[in-house]
């Protein structure tokens, strides 16, 4: 199992407007896009487990913290932009991908876990 210590983003939707603009969300997904490129992040076209690690928000409680922890994230952003957000990151024609289980789940601190199968 491979674990990168990159917190997942969704791949925003992008206008041309947005090379002249920049706005957070997109600003944010390239920043995601140059991590994983430093992290040589490998997504196997086929038989992959890929668990994106969301962290929690700062403001819940210790105690809230470690309830959650380990616990299906059911909140935006939403599971298929975040995969979409990897594969564009990885693959330059991410058609070749065409099996894949994927989950997201509560965590101390954002990461991306990939099991081969």
């Amino acid at each position: 199992m491979a674990e990168y210590p990159i917190c997942p983003v969704a791949k925003p939707r992008m206008t041309r407007a947005d090379k002249f603009s920049k706005r957070p969300a997109t600003t944010k997904y390239w920043n995601f896009v140059d991590q994983c490129k430093l992290e040589k992040v490998v997504l196997p076209c086929f038989g992959a487990h890929v668990t994106f690690i969301l962290p929690m928000p700062a403001s819940w409680s210790q105690k809230k913290k470690a309830q959650m922890n380990g616990k299906p994230h059911m909140q935006r952003p939403d599971l298929s932009n975040m995969l979409k957000a990897i594969e564009d990151a990885i693959y330059q024609e991410d058609s070749v991908i065409y099996s894949i289980k994927i989950e997201k789940r509560w965590g101390m601190i954002g990461k991306i876990l990939i099991e081969e199968r």
